[in-house]
């Protein structure tokens, strides 16, 4: 098992440990840079008092009779070496390199150096063994000639670093206790930013299991708001599922509802005492249309739910409209001759430049058939007076547009109940069509499943019947748009 692979991972953890993180690595940092500091701050003092001793002992060389003379009288002498931890050395060398007094043992100063008359210097050095800080100045005499004095004072930095220890521990042992503290703060400030979304949770595990209503993203952080939104719009895309669920259950257990009692009805009066041969024949009759009506409305229902459920994720291709109409007009023509209509097709042909659509073949094939079937039920028909049936398919390039058109003869659909039959098991009055009020739905919904208008007009306006035209019109796609 690889140690490295947490199932899951803890937000608040997260963000501790992206801000620890940083805080714990940059305390030696600060540790370092501190040491470093006081370094500088601790040796300033002690460079000035050697800087002073040099200037001092700078004023003792005198020049007499041509040789340079100097005299450090003994309370100076020992004052230079009455220091406890450091030890203080100095050098006195003449113009002429003669050694005056003080250590032989302190280095001279580098050879390459620029000399620059009574300015003080300081550099590092080692004194046997030991580091040591060296302040020197290249003295001018007024009979020395051109030939300057050296006076170099040396201390060990033994009182520096106790200071900078000093100065360290002075600034660093506060923070061990401001460190701790600081982590306590930012778990506290941590517990107390999360808490708004602990109280998200709360609520949401407060909710009832058939609420589903959108989350309040006032209520929550900016920074959550996104998250929450999407939760909203999940919610939204579950209560449309849901409620499409109920609506084919209900609609399913409603259509079938009539069909199953009548075949119960006919097989009861099959069954009764004393029924003839005849009787018996005209129950079977019954039975078979009444199974022929429940086949029909199951097969509504499925194609209904398919329509629904289909959304975003259908597979859409490259549908010729014209073809698709064409074979559903050809599938229709039989039933259409049992009720002797006339059924046709007019308009554009397949292949024809403008007359593709993108969309789910199936379910443009499921549309047409539905309005087909829809003329067909309401179409009234005999062998005197045949009615009339046209499926068309118009093409405009200038705007675009593939138009569906399918008329009828028929009665038509009165103006105030033009909306109400795009509702599933609405049926218009006055007819004895059998249908179960579901085709013009189905219609509906496949068709705003592709983006078209579905729209219904009398065909022959002023006329009696005016007849019905239904247009579906599509936004035609060409067949090289879409790879």
């Amino acid at each position: 098992m690889n140690v490295f692979n947490r199932e899951q991972r803890s937000l608040f953890g997260e963000i501790l440990d992206w801000m620890l993180t940083p805080l714990l690595l940059l305390w030696p940092v600060s540790l370092v840079l501190t040491w470093l500091v006081a370094q500088g701050i601790a040796g300033k003092p002690f460079d000035r008092a050697l800087e002073y001793n040099v200037r001092a002992m700078a004023q003792l060389i005198t020049m007499q009779q041509s040789r340079a003379k100097f005299s450090l009288p003994r309370p100076a002498r020992e004052l230079l070496r009455a220091d406890d931890s450091d030890s203080v050395y100095y050098q006195v060398v003449g113009p002429k390199g003669e050694f005056l007094s003080g250590e032989h043992a302190l280095p001279a100063p580098p050879v390459d150096e620029i000399v620059v008359l009574d300015e003080v210097r300081i550099r590092d050095d080692v004194v046997k063994g030991f580091d040591v800080k060296v302040a020197y100045m290249w003295v001018s005499l007024p009979e020395g000639g051109d030939a300057p004095a050296l006076v170099q004072v040396a201390e060990t930095l033994e009182k520096r670093s106790v200071l900078a220890t000093e100065i360290v521990k002075g600034v660093m042992l506060p923070q061990f206790v401001i460190l701790p503290l600081a982590v306590l703060l930012v778990w506290l400030a941590l517990v107390q930013a999360i808490k708004p979304l602990n109280q998200l949770e709360e609520r949401i595990r407060a909710r009832k299991p058939d609420d589903l209503s959108p989350i309040d993203v006032e209520a929550v952080p900016t920074e959550v708001a996104p998250l929450v939104e999407s939760v909203n719009d999940l919610l939204l895309r579950l209560m449309d599922s849901i409620a499409t669920q109920k609506r084919f259950l209900a609609d399913a257990a409603h259509q079938l509802k009539t069909p199953l009692a009548g075949l119960r009805m006919q097989a009861d009066l099959a069954q009764r005492e004393g029924a003839s041969a005849e009787d018996l024949k005209q129950s079977l009759r019954q039975i078979g249309r009444a199974s022929i009506r429940a086949t029909h409305s199951v097969n509504q229902l499925l194609a209904l739910a398919r329509a629904e459920s289909s959304g975003v994720a259908m597979p859409r291709t490259i549908c010729d409209l014209a073809e698709l109409t064409m074979s559903v007009v050809r599938d229709s023509v039989p039933r259409a001759l049992e009720k002797h209509i006339d059924l046709g097709y007019e308009g554009t042909q397949p292949g024809t430049s403008g007359c593709t659509v993108l969309g789910n073949g199936t379910l443009i094939k499921e549309m047409v058939r539905n309005l087909v079937d829809n003329a067909i039920n309401y179409t009234p028909s005999s062998i005197e007076l045949p009615g009339i049936i046209t499926a068309r398919v118009l093409t405009d390039p200038f705007g675009r547009t593939l138009v569906l058109q399918v008329e009828d003869s028929g009665p038509g659909v009165p103006e105030h109940e033009r909306e109400l039959i795009f509702q599933p098991f609405y049926r218009a009055l006055g007819t004895e069509a059998d249908g179960s009020g579901l085709g013009l739905p189905i219609v509906m919904e496949i068709a705003q499943q592709h983006n078209a208008r579905v729209s219904m007009e009398d065909c022959r306006p002023g006329h009696t019947p005016p007849g019905a035209r239904f247009v579906v019109r599509f936004t035609a796609t060409e067949p090289d748009a879409v790879d």
